[in-house]
């Protein structure tokens, strides 16, 4: 396996994302009773420091519609961490208008390329092009002296 798993930390995403999903409104309990999953909720907000805990409230009480997703939230997360621990595997985000998204996006699936690749290569194109502009106005600035010189 490429990322190592550290029980600690995954119980603590763990927790974080049970928390999280029953703030959002969703049932992450098997119990159909109120009571029960209220119960259930409560023991898991008072575990939020033992880390070990979670896991066996897990086997105990967690919906099992939630384990494969569960799975994947925390399979996600422990390739993020990791990857966040050098700068070139690190993701980057940047604020994109949502207009600008879709225009480079279209530019990108022209070019058959991805959203990064395609901002790579506006990039080069834009400095080859000034490169290109100085270049012509140096030509232009050296004939205007030959024709001034010659009169």
């Amino acid at each position: 396996m490429k990322y190592q798993q550290l029980e600690n930390l995954e119980c603590g995403w763990k927790w974080n994302y049970l928390i999280g999903k029953w703030k959002d409104g969703e049932a992450i309990t098997r119990y159909i009773d109120r009571s029960e999953a209220d119960a259930a909720v409560a023991e898991l907000q008072s575990i939020e420091h033992q880390p070990t805990k979670v896991l066996s409230w897990i086997d105990n009480h967690m919906s099992a519609a939630l384990d494969k997703k569960l799975k994947q939230a925390i399979r996600a997360k422990r390739k993020r961490h990791f990857n966040a621990e050098q700068v070139h595997t690190k993701k980057k985000s940047i604020d994109l208008d949502y207009r600008v998204w879709e225009k480079l996006s279209t530019r990108a699936n022209e070019l058959g390329c991805t959203l990064s690749e395609a901002i790579e290569y506006l990039l080069s194109e834009a400095s080859r092009s000034e490169k290109a502009s100085q270049k012509v106005s140096s030509l232009k600035e050296d004939l205007s002296k030959l024709l001034t010189n010659d009169k």
